[in-house]
């Protein structure tokens, strides 16, 4: 029987190691995953207002076939450059991809990334020409280890998910034969996570002993148009989810992104609305290539997308459920 790992996060996934670094006076912070080894990614980018970097070279059909680091990062178009930290402290370690060894040539570390917006919530952002995320990229790195930890932290921060705080969220499941898949997730929603004036999470069937409240819906019947919880009046850009899906098989560059498109349907499992025009929902898959692919292949990918998809909306409602309130961001624990 499935069921979660030890520590029911990202961090089951052995050979991956997590760091966070927060600003608390910018109300805003950066998450990094770092593979032991380097590793084959793939992505999904499926709302309509993304802010990402190396998504392109992902693409199976290019030459980057793994990556050294995914950064998930707040601050918008700042928080892109979390990545430049990142690679920077890789690079002086000698860790990045080469095409041919030269002497006195660095090696490039490959560090995809995606952002989302936390500029308006009441942090102080008044950094002028010199914004946080590469700092925070190299400290998150520096820090890193095997403790995830949930709600206010890393990326999550600053977040807000529709009506209620956001926050970072994980994950994991370990299947009857041995596999491990597990989720990260930085909760930044338009849509609601909640169903319309109720407690309970979208993500409430997918729950596994209480993890996020054990709080069941109500049964009342809602109008399909309510989108209570969501956020009000949202500006293009000023949401986003994003997270990394992990799984110790070995799979190719197009499996990986398989896995990784299957697996954004755990959004919309746990999210409503999700994927609008003013989200900038991305989903990284990455694979450890700790044990082999079972055959039949394709099976196996379909069978590690559809848990993947179940572990990412239970981090979704797990990173809401730990948020604490902010100011005037009220969390989920803090309703009534």
């Amino acid at each position: 029987m499935a069921r979660p790992g030890p520590t029911n996060s990202l961090s089951d996934v052995a050979g991956l190691t997590i760091g966070c670094a927060e600003d608390a006076s910018a109300l805003t912070g950066v998450t990094v995953i770092v593979p032991d080894q380097r590793a084959v990614c793939g992505a999904d980018v499926r709302g309509g207002g993304p802010g990402t970097r190396e998504t392109d070279a992902l693409q199976p059909e290019n030459l980057v076939d793994a990556v050294d680091a995914v950064v998930l990062s707040g601050g918008s178009v700042y928080g892109l450059a979390a990545a430049d930290g990142v690679a920077s402290a890789m690079g002086a370690e000698d860790r990045g991809f080469a095409l041919m060894e030269l002497p006195g040539v660095p090696r490039s570390p490959v560090v995809p990334a995606a952002i989302l917006y936390d500029l308006a919530n009441g942090g102080d952002k008044a950094w002028g020409d010199a914004p946080p995320y590469a700092a925070l990229g190299k400290r998150a790195y520096a820090q890193r280890g095997t403790r995830v930890p949930l709600g206010n932290a890393g990326a999550g921060l600053g977040a807000k998910a529709g009506a209620l705080k956001g926050g970072q969220g994980s994950a994991s499941i370990v299947t009857h034969d041995g596999f491990t898949i597990a989720a990260l997730v930085c909760v930044n929603s338009w849509g609601s996570t909640t169903l319309p004036n109720q407690r309970a999470f979208w993500a409430h069937p997918f729950e596994i002993g209480g993890e996020f409240g054990a709080v069941a819906p109500s049964g009342a019947a809602f109008d399909a148009e309510d989108w209570s919880g969501a956020k009000f009046n949202p500006a293009p850009r000023a949401n986003t989810t994003i997270a990394c899906i992990a799984v110790d098989a070995d799979l190719t560059p197009a499996e990986a992104k398989r896995v990784a498109q299957m697996a954004s349907a755990g959004l919309a499992r746990a999210i409503r609305p999700v994927f609008a025009p003013f989200d900038g929902d991305v989903v990284f898959a990455l694979a450890t290539a700790a044990r082999p692919t079972p055959a039949p292949r394709a099976l196996a990918v379909a069978r590690f997308g559809a848990l993947a998809a179940d572990c990412l909306a239970r981090a979704v409602a797990r990173g809401v459920h730990a948020a604490e309130t902010i100011g005037p961001h009220v969390a989920w624990r803090d309703t009534r």
